[in-house]
């Protein structure tokens, strides 16, 4: 039945393709900001839990 409905439907093969383009390019986009991104940012990322905590453990 399903399959029925989806043919009738026209140009409905553009929309798989779009799909697949779109979920390329996303990946290849972190791909290209990962390998790009500079250490500095990743230190002070992977720093931030553990200044919160210190924070939060000073104040009271």
């Amino acid at each position: 039945m399903y399959k029925e409905v989806l043919r009738s439907i026209e140009n409905i093969e553009i929309y798989p393709i779009i799909s697949l383009l779109i979920f390329v390019l996303f990946f290849v986009a972190m791909l290209l900001w990962v390998i790009k991104v500079p250490k500095s940012y990743i230190d002070h990322m992977r720093s931030l839990p553990m200044e919160e905590d210190d924070i939060i453990k000073k104040e009271p």
